[in-house]
């Protein structure tokens, strides 16, 4: 062995030992944690370390690990190192069985997103956020179904849902949905493009004894519902917008992008709205900066800070409003 290679592997069991420590400390507080907010889903480990650029998240008794890759050519040997040295000390200091340990890695290339489908044997798991269950899938894509970065956000649009008529717009797997339906809303639409997500979210909504006509999904793409919507009867008190940042997809007709296309959004969703009603509009795209002419249009509040929750250590990981449709 070289002396290179001697350095760089005492490097790595250095970097296993400091992630060991860390994974540690953050078991013993996320432990008692989790058991008073009533959540058996968090984020365990957020980069704390810049030398270890991964992040772990608990889901009931699994674990769903991401690896980021760099374009950097120094960080060239990170995944080997990964899978070597680091891996091989989680599953031991947070007394997760390696059957119980997914692992995804997250290349730098653009389009790259939670819809991809992977390959795997499929592996689900019924997790809680208080009085809300989930079905998660923690082996089949990028993502696991279930955004733990807006449990705040997800709180704070429940407090408002009761005897109200919700739109979730982009929703995914539908966890506002069930949060919101949870808190006593009237009624519920829940729009996505995808059929795989939208019978996710019925599932979701079943899970937790909600159905029936007054829970409805529709499978549209979200500028073209939005279009259609504004010349229908059809209008609501609380709107739950949390975009992709892009999207290219061929079931769309024209692409989205958040930077540019966020006004007009905002706009066609707000005339859905009913006077007092709210819109909750989120972004994961950090660079993203909101154009200051809706503030002549609306009352905006931003909530980032309060919306982040206290397990993520990334403060950026989105920013977030509230919208008051006047």
């Amino acid at each position: 062995m070289s002396t290179t290679e001697s350095n760089q592997g005492n490097a790595g069991g250095d970097r296993a030992q400091m992630l060991a420590n860390r994974l540690a400390k953050r078991r013993r507080h996320l432990q008692r944690w989790a058991k008073r907010n009533t959540v058996d889903c968090y984020r365990m480990y957020d980069r704390d370390i810049p030398e270890i650029p991964i992040a772990i998240e608990r889901y009931g008794s699994c674990l769903h690990i991401s690896f980021y890759e760099s374009r950097d050519p120094k960080h060239a040997g990170e995944l080997q190192e990964f899978q070597s040295s680091w891996l091989p000390v989680i599953g031991p200091t947070l007394g997760v069985d390696p059957a119980d340990i997914f692992v995804k890695i997250r290349h730098r290339q653009r389009g790259q997103s939670q819809y991809e489908r992977l390959e795997g044997t499929t592996r689900t798991e019924i997790v809680h956020e208080g009085p809300n269950r989930f079905l998660v899938n923690l082996s089949d894509f990028l993502d696991t179904g279930l955004f733990l970065d807006h449990r705040n956000t997800r709180s704070m649009a429940a407090k408002e849902a009761e005897g109200r008529d919700v739109l979730n717009l982009f929703a995914y797997t539908g966890a506002f949905t069930v949060c919101t339906a949870q808190a006593g809303a009237r009624s519920s639409l829940t729009v996505d493009m995808s059929n795989i997500y939208l019978d996710w979210a019925k599932k979701n909504l079943t899970l937790n004894n909600f159905k029936g006509p007054h829970h409805r999904f529709e499978r549209a793409d979200v500028l073209e519902f939005l279009h259609n919507a504004k010349s229908g009867r059809d209008r609501y008190d609380l709107v739950i917008l949390d975009p992709p940042t892009i999207s290219r997809s061929k079931k769309m007709r024209q692409q989205l992008n958040i930077q540019d296309d966020h006004v007009q959004m905002l706009r066609d969703t707000a005339a859905l709205v009913r006077p007092g009603g709210t819109i909750y509009f989120s972004t994961n795209f950090r660079r993203f900066k909101l154009d200051p002419s809706l503030q002549n249009d609306f009352a905006l509040t931003e909530l980032t800070p309060d919306s982040i929750p206290d397990d993520f250590r990334n403060r950026k990981i989105h920013r977030c409003w509230r919208v008051t449709i006047d």
